[in-house]
């Protein structure tokens, strides 16, 4: 229908267009405040940006560790795109709070602190340092460790409901990783009680370059073995290729990530989603990376 024939439904009041909005999402209320300034009014409103900010977000903002006063906002619209924009530390800084840009959906951080650290208070195996970069106080720079298992967990209440969610380690490396070239790790993501969903993840930043440079042609690789087995040559030993491997992708900050496992939150569901990483089989050393917390955000 042409935008001409719309002139009824512009007549409207101004409310009743802003509550027609607010059923929407927040894409499609800014896509629509481009229509009319009619709908660019409505589309400012307190009402519409109310219904997409999360239920129980005052209770979530009045855990913020400046207060809920520090969030120098105007309006609910303003507010939203504050928290889309400037991820919130709450829980005395151990976790952060933000929300996705183009759904309202809630998106929350573990940070380091948060988490179970296998030897983690162990000043041999990890280091707690400040990273300005961070948007926590304290990160956790692995040293050298053998058994590298880490853990964390949030209630389900506390995420939004109906929504695929999934779980990232935000880490980066002070120096070269070693011990994570050829040995992938567990990454396990699951509901308490329940069977949680395993992947095999790569914790190397140049570890999907790597297992690119090792695929060649049949023909080539035929070629190449018969050339070593004439000079008596032994065939460096890489493992298998695992086809459903994570490898880690670069933040917009400059971090990394690597995704550990997704899941879907069902409306009214209670209890703990557990989350963790371990490489405890290959029996070799490991350094390098420096870990800021596991981000569980939409997916």
């Amino acid at each position: 229908m042409a935008v001409e024939s719309c002139g009824d439904f512009y007549a409207l009041p101004e409310d009743c267009i802003a509550n027609a909005l607010s059923l929407t999402s927040p894409k499609d209320a800014s896509r629509l405040s481009l229509v009319a300034s009619t709908f660019r009014s409505a589309a400012q409103s307190d009402a519409v940006w109310e219904r997409f900010l999360p239920s129980d977000y005052r209770q979530i903002i009045s855990r913020c560790i400046d207060g809920p006063d520090s969030l120098l906002v105007k309006s609910k619209k303003d507010l939203f795109l504050y928290l889309c924009e400037h991820p919130i530390l709450i829980d005395s800084g151990l976790k952060s709070f933000s929300l996705e840009k183009w759904s309202g959906k809630k998106c929350f951080m573990l940070s380091a602190r948060d988490l179970y650290i296998v030897w983690g208070d162990t000043a041999q195996y990890w280091a707690w340092i400040s990273l300005p970069e961070s948007r926590f106080p304290e990160v956790a720079e692995l040293l050298d460790v053998c058994w590298f298992e880490i853990r964390g967990k949030i209630n389900m209440n506390m995420l939004s409901p109906a929504t695929n969610y999934a779980a990232y380690l935000v880490f980066t490396c002070k120096s070269r990783t070693h011990g994570f070239e050829h040995q992938p790790a567990e990454a396990c993501v699951g509901v308490s009680g329940h069977e949680a969903e395993k992947r095999t993840v790569c914790l190397d930043p140049d570890g999907a370059q790597r297992q690119r440079y090792q695929i060649v042609p049949r023909r080539i690789g035929l070629l190449y073995h018969r050339l070593t087995r004439l000079h008596g040559q032994q065939q460096d030993n890489v493992p298998p290729i695992e086809q459903n491997t994570q490898y880690p992708k670069p933040r917009d900050n400059g971090w990394m990530e690597v995704e550990l496992g997704e899941f879907f939150v069902k409306e009214g569901q209670d209890g703990d989603l557990e989350i963790s990483l371990m490489e405890v089989k290959g029996g070799n050393w490991k350094s390098g990376i420096i870990v800021q917390g596991i981000e569980i955000r939409p997916k």
